[in-house]
């Protein structure tokens, strides 16, 4: 294994101001078939892309990624994309504060990948890919100035990307967000409402992790979601909605934390219900693993399932919304698995967001048969029968459900898009012919 370069340890500030040193603007890292490598925009970069080339972990053949320096600000834009055989690469733009330049890259990387077998495993003819914005601490986060003319900026990226892929909503990024976004780009879904967009889609989200517990209680004939404890970590954008259809099901507890005390504030004045006991963390507590419960749903960032935290569970079922919970696929899903705890993959029911979020170009009818096909149970693709099918072959053959689902996206993910083709593909290509960086 090559060793790691120095860029990709140091705080991303430096990382920004070596780029700026080496008048570095815009680059982009690309996969080479022929050469089984990856290839860069920048010599400076070389290192990068040769660690990359010989990672095992969070590099899937990623198509390409392409990030670029704020104009405005000490922070870097990036959009992640994986595999664009159904269609041109689909996900959010996430929000979020990095410790180096190897943090930033593998979040990128690993939601990219995440986005692939979502879309996939829904039906859809998307690919995958992922956005993000490294926010720098040096700014405030709240700030509407900062916020405004970083999104705008990011519409501007969106654009000069020729629709490679095609960002919406994420962590840390809002519906006015997306708006400032869909005021300089065309290649973006989850616009604002008023403006003929399919809006905030946390709530159908939440209800799809509902339909994915649903059906690990029902393979473990542990009945229905009445009278169960549920812990659920992060009680954001879809936390939130998850705990009022939590408590309409008539669960006997739900017990959740959030490292937000503005969010525990909102949920307990907003569901006033003894069965719901809310708790303010520090970003290093983790003792919401360790509470006995039904299910314990992951609803905030990726990797938080690990070495770390797993032997803490005293669950039956993991069933959750964050993107990426396991921090090593196969190792971490083993782990789970040897416990005798049922885990339903991320990408397997929290696939709402993104299904609301690509249908908006086809406009919108009542009672959307396209968005309720995903909630049924006579559909062969919904969430609770490909949720009891990956429980089943996991079963049968001894075999960790994250590999299970993983295979089957895999291997639906490589159908080429039966109009277009491979096209994101032949997008990058022509952004690297063009020399993109320089311009």
């Amino acid at each position: 294994m090559i060793n790691k370069p120095e860029l990709l340890s140091i705080k991303l500030p430096e990382f920004i101001e070596f780029l700026k040193r080496e008048q570095i603007k815009k680059f982009f890292f690309v996969y080479d078939d022929e050469k089984n490598s990856i290839e860069t925009s920048h010599k400076k970069l070389l290192k990068i892309a040769d660690y990359f080339s010989q990672d095992k972990r969070d590099f899937i053949k990623h198509e390409g990624w392409f990030c670029k320096l704020s104009e405005n600000y000490d922070m870097l834009l990036g959009a992640f994309i994986h595999r664009t055989n159904r269609g041109q690469a689909a996900g959010g733009v996430r929000y979020w504060t990095y410790e180096n330049a190897e943090d930033y890259f593998r979040d990128g990387l690993r939601l990219g990948a995440g986005m692939t077998f979502k879309n996939a495993l829904a039906g859809l003819w998307w690919g995958g890919g992922k956005g993000v914005i490294a926010h720098n601490p040096k700014y405030d986060k709240m700030d509407s100035e900062v916020r405004e003319n970083i999104y705008k900026e990011y519409g501007e990226f969106m654009s000069s990307l020729n629709g490679c892929y095609v960002t919406a909503e994420d962590v840390g990024t809002s519906v006015d967000d997306m708006a400032n976004i869909f005021s300089y780009t065309r290649f973006t879904t989850c616009i604002p409402q008023k403006f003929g967009g399919s809006g905030n889609p946390s709530e159908p989200t939440a209800k799809g992790i509902i339909s994915g517990m649903e059906a690990a209680l029902e393979f473990l004939e542990l009945g229905s979601l009445e009278g169960k404890t549920v812990a659920v970590q992060g009680l954001g954008h879809v936390g939130e909605p998850l705990v009022g259809l939590l408590l309409n099901k008539d669960v006997k507890k739900v017990i959740g934390t959030d490292i937000n005390p503005d969010n525990i504030d909102l949920i307990s004045k907003k569901y006033p219900d003894k069965k719901l006991k809310c708790h303010f963390i520090n970003k290093d507590d983790v003792s919401i693993f360790s509470t006995p419960c039904d299910i314990f749903s992951p609803n905030a960032t990726g990797a938080i399932l690990n070495t770390t935290t797993i032997p803490l569970l005293k669950t039956k079922v993991v069933c959750g919304a964050a993107n990426n919970q396991l921090e090593d696929m196969y190792q971490d899903g083993k782990s789970i698995h040897d416990k005798g705890i049922i885990y339903v993959p991320d990408f397997l029911t929290n696939r709402m967001g993104i299904v609301t979020c690509a249908n908006e170009q086809y406009g919108y009818v009542n009672n959307d048969p396209l968005i309720e096909n995903h909630f049924r149970r006579d559909w062969e693709h919904s969430i609770f029968n490909r949720t009891i099918q990956v429980l089943k072959v996991s079963k049968e053959k001894n075999i960790p459900t994250a590999e299970i689902a993983l295979k089957l996206a895999d291997e639906l993910s490589f159908q080429n898009h039966p109009v277009f083709g491979h096209r994101g593909k032949e997008i990058i290509r022509s952004l690297v012919k063009s020399e993109w960086h320089q311009h």
